[in-house]
This record gives structure tokens, sequence and C-alpha cells, in this order.
């Protein structure tokens, strides 16, 4: 019998995480020590299932489990009760889901290769953060504000043939400053170059990374002191407004200084510590960082991540180490099948058909359209108009005088 008639989509979909991979993990840890209903590896299972679903509360999980016959089998557990589910996903280290992320991650670079630009740009690595905010009063170990709390997730992504995957993130309470994790998130690789925004400004780490050859591109505060050594000659006929070699503030090290517009029409400052790339592409590329604004965007919309299941620190790791993992499987199972449309539309079958098996889920998938029809008709009026003044012109107009029904409208 074909596998694929026997072998559910969830299944497949979860195939990735490799679970013999995890269980040496978990045992190492000794994790499931004393365990007796909901293991660890049940548990990731039904986690990745609720992100799938977009279950919102650890009640609506629970309710699934009790009453999905079909998620009963796929997980082999009859029931859990909230407080069991809430207890394990503040007990788990989050460094098990650390490591199944690091292990999808380096899946994705295996099958999609990173994509290059040319010769001069090289491996695009993105920085940025993202800020989850909390009620104060739950959340007292997040504290970010007078009134408020939350976590930041210091992430990098890489495009890959057009898709955008977390490439490394690091979870940290909201009021540590994005520059204190810059570090641990640059590649030391030939040819990475990273790009980031202001957040991330630092005249000593960039001091570093210019001594070390590590590239970046980033923009400029408002503020920050310039001392020019040379402008350079640039294309009136291009966008680029102003070029020169710079030192900013007490840096050791000269920076290139590209000015131009961005969409909205105002004026950005970028530098960049690469001499080989021209002004053009540098502004090309920096624009490109909005790619990561897009994928921050796209996790908090489908993903489960704005909602917590619970208040401790580790629940609300697990719970965001548990999201990227779904959107890395559902990036792989796209890779997988080679589905031509969107990670949406991907996401959208999978958690359709998750219980069907792997065969109905391709024939549905790729199922062509049953409607032939190419949509209301538009009728030609400069035809009818012209067909209409030859025929008056010759005479022909008896016919203008039938009132009975004309079918062409």
């Amino acid at each position: 019998m074909d596998k694929n008639n026997t072998k559910t989509v969830f299944k497949e979909y979860i195939q990735p995480t490799d679970m013999k991979v995890i269980s040496k993990i978990i045992d190492q840890m000794q994790v499931d020590k004393y365990v007796k209903k909901l293991d660890s590896l049940t548990f990731i299972k039904l986690f990745i299932y609720a992100q799938l679903k977009q279950l919102s509360s650890l009640k609506e999980i629970s309710f699934k489990v009790r009453h999905k016959k079909k998620l009963q089998k796929e997980l082999g557990l009859k029931s859990i009760s909230k407080s069991q589910l809430s207890r394990k996903l503040s007990d788990l280290p989050p460094e098990i889901f650390e490591s199944i992320l690091h292990h999808l991650v380096q899946q994705i670079h295996r099958e999609f290769g990173k994509e290059k630009g040319n010769a001069l740009l090289g491996k695009i690595h993105l920085i940025d953060s993202t800020t989850i905010s909390f009620c104060l009063s739950q959340y007292r170990w997040a504290h970010f504000r007078n009134t408020k709390a939350g976590v930041k997730i210091h992430t990098r992504v890489v495009i890959h043939e057009g898709e955008i995957s977390p490439d490394k993130i690091i979870i940290t309470p909201a009021r540590r400053a994005d520059s204190t994790q810059l570090d641990a998130l640059m590649v030391i690789e030939k040819d990475a170059l990273h790009v980031f925004d202001r957040g991330y400004f630092d005249f000593d780490k960039f001091d570093d990374y210019c001594k070390n050859n590590v590239r970046f591109c980033t923009r400029i505060k408002d503020n920050t002191v310039i001392k020019v050594i040379e402008e350079l000659p640039v294309d009136p006929s291009s966008d680029i407004l102003r070029e020169a070699v710079v030192k900013l503030g007490k840096m050791k090290y000269p920076l290139r200084l590209i000015e131009t517009l961005d969409s909205q029409g105002n004026k950005i400052s970028i530098i960049i510590n690469d001499a080989k790339m021209s002004a053009e592409e540098i502004s090309d590329l920096y624009r490109s960082r909005w790619q990561i604004e897009l994928f921050f965007k796209w996790m908090k919309q489908h993903m489960v991540l704005k909602k917590c299941y619970g208040k401790s620190a580790n629940a609300v790791y697990n719970q965001v180490y548990i999201a990227m993992i779904t959107f890395c499987l559902t990036l792989l199972m796209k890779k997988k099948v080679r589905y031509q449309g969107t990670l949406l539309e991907m996401l959208e079958f999978i958690k359709e058909y998750w219980w069907r098996s792997f065969s109905v889920f391709l024939k549905e998938l790729f199922k062509k359209p049953k409607r032939s029809s190419k949509g209301r008709r538009r009728l030609d009026h400069d035809r009818i108009f012209n067909e209409t003044l030859a025929q008056f012109e010759d005479g022909d107009t008896q016919h203008l005088n039938d009132l009975s029904y004309d079918p062409i409208y």
C-alpha cells in the first residue's frame, strides 16, 4: 500500500522535527522521569496542533483533546486537563524547543540553500526585534514600563527563494535594549552582510565589526555627530542624493554614508562598511530590511503569539519557540510538495486537511478549478458603435425601431 494513503498530513507535517532526536534531548534532561500521562513528545505534538489551528487558550486545547477523536488517535491521548497542560508548559525548559528550532533551521538551509543577490550582495541577514506586550500585574518578571510588561523577540532572518525564514531568535524581557543582543545575532562568516535598524546603534560595536571585517548596513540617528572625510560624486539621474566617506562620533574606522529617499519621500541616511557595492545597491539593500517587519506581522496574525497560554517565563518562551517551529514546519512542507502559492495558503490547506491521508491532501492541493468560464463577458462598445454607425449610414435602420429583447444585453 502506498505510504501516502496511510500517513496523515499531520504526521508528514511534523516529520522534520525528528522525534528520535527530541527523545534523546528529553532523556538527557530527564524531564519525563516521573511523567505518567502527558509526556514531552505528546505535548510537543499537541501544541504544534494548537498553533496550527490557532487555539487561543489551554481550555480550548483541553476541549479539543476530549472531543476530537482524530486528534486522540494522532496523540494517543483521550483527555488532558487545563491544569496539566499549564504545569507541563511551565516545567519544560525552553532549551528543548530552542534545539528543535535550530534543527529545523538547519534543514531549511539544506533544502533551500541561502539565496544570493549577486557577487557583491553575498549572504543577507536581516536583524530586528519585535515586542509582545502583557499586563504588568500578571507578568511581573517581564517588567517593561510603568504599566506594561512584555518580552522582546530578537530575530535574525534570511531569504530563501523569496521566502523569509527565522535563522536565530533570542527571547528576553522587553526592557533589555536591542543592542545588547546584536553580537549574538551577527554571523561570523565570509561575505555575510547584516542589515539592521537604528535600535542597534553602537559606535564601539561598529568599530569592532570594521576591525574584524564583519559587514553591516544600518541607518544613522538624527543626532549623530558626523565628520566628513571625502564627498563622492553622485549620478544626478539616480535616486542617490549624497555619498560620502565619514567618521561617526568617536569611531576610529571610516564608513560610507549614503543619503536617499524612502518609499514615502523622506530622506534616510544609511551607513555601511563595504567599499565595493554601488550606492544604488546599498539603497535597494536597506529597503529589503522591511521584509523582517512583514515576517513579524505574519507571525502575529497567523500564529498564537499575542495571547499567552501561561504566565511564567518558561510558558511564554516555550510558546514563542513553538510558534517559530510551526512556521518552519509549514515552510518545509511547502518546499517538499513544491507548492507555488503563498505560505498562508499552504498553512490553510494543512489546517483544513491535517487528519486526512497525505495523498488526499496532495490531490486537493493541486486540484484544478472546475469552472471554465472566463467570467462575465464585457461588451466591445467601440465595435458595436462602429457597426451601428455603418448601418445607419447605409440606410439600414429598420431594426433600430425593433423593441424586442436583444440577447447581447
